[in-house]
């Protein structure tokens, strides 16, 4: 209850701050509508925004799913394989290193205007996240840990799934966390370059007939998609790694302090 009642006040400013600045500068209202305008837009047309919105969920859970997976198997590759992972991570950084908005004609026109290049672009944007914080993870297994292992039979194969994975999970939840919130940024681009559906089809067609509050009402509805779907990763870290604390779910190495 606190993280939503800390963003219910965090809301509650943004909107205050909203109001203030349209009462003190009084811009058209083409170009920045008031609050009770856009709250209107949600009124006006709830089945329509609805109805979008459900579509571009699809697409960014779809995705999710899909770059998720992709980047957990990658990471799994270079660590099983690690001359593979010296071929391979160069490549993904070359990939990950071209603006979304380039890519992203090119894949609808790869895959057509449906869902399907929308789901490829959010896959593309969640597998670099996931895949470099899952890979790092497993990385930075402890190196006494492993070497007790390899006094054991285990094999490596052995090794990796019952040793490394499990010890390498919250920093795969930390990758996806980061991931998170920029899953709905796939989709939308992808329903920008060429759509006949979604949020980000709703916010060109209202920006072609400078519908302002419109495009506002969607641009809240993808801020509580984003929001939801980091939400719900916060929720499943304790259920894959209920051994793990709080601070575990990082990338980052900690300091040890001096005893």
């Amino acid at each position: 209850m606190s993280a939503v009642s800390a963003a219910l006040r965090t809301a509650l400013v943004l909107v205050a701050s909203w109001q203030a600045i349209v009462i003190a500068f009084a811009p058209p209202r083409y170009i920045l509508p008031t609050p009770l305008e856009v709250a209107a837009a949600f009124r006006r047309q709830p089945l329509y925004l609805l109805d979008n919105a459900l579509v571009t969920l699809a697409e960014i859970a779809a995705g999710f799913a899909a770059g998720m997976a992709a980047g957990i198997a990658t990471a799994l590759a270079i660590a099983a394989f690690p001359r593979l992972g010296r071929a391979v991570w160069p490549i993904v950084l070359v990939l990950q290193a071209f603006p979304v908005f380039v890519i992203a004609p090119l894949l609808v026109l790869w895959f057509g205007f449906g869902m399907t290049s929308k789901v490829v672009m959010t896959t593309l944007i969640i597998f670099f996240p996931v895949a470099s914080a899952f890979a790092d993870g497993l990385r930075r297994t402890p190196h006494e840990i492993v070497d007790a292992a390899a006094l054991t039979p285990a094999s490596h194969r052995q090794t990796l799934f019952l040793l490394r994975v499990p010890l390498a999970l919250p920093a795969l939840i930390s990758g996806l966390r980061v991931a998170a919130p920029l899953a709905p940024l796939g989709a939308v681009i992808g329903e920008w370059v060429g759509a006949s559906a979604g949020l980000g089809f709703v916010m060109v067609q209202a920006n072609a007939r400078m519908q302002t509050d419109t495009m506002f009402a969607a641009m809240a509805v993808i801020a509580v998609l984003a929001l939801a779907l980091r939400r719900a990763v916060d929720l499943l870290a304790p259920l894959l790694t209920p051994w793990a604390r709080e601070g575990d779910f990082s990338s980052t190495p900690k300091q040890r302090k001096p005893t």
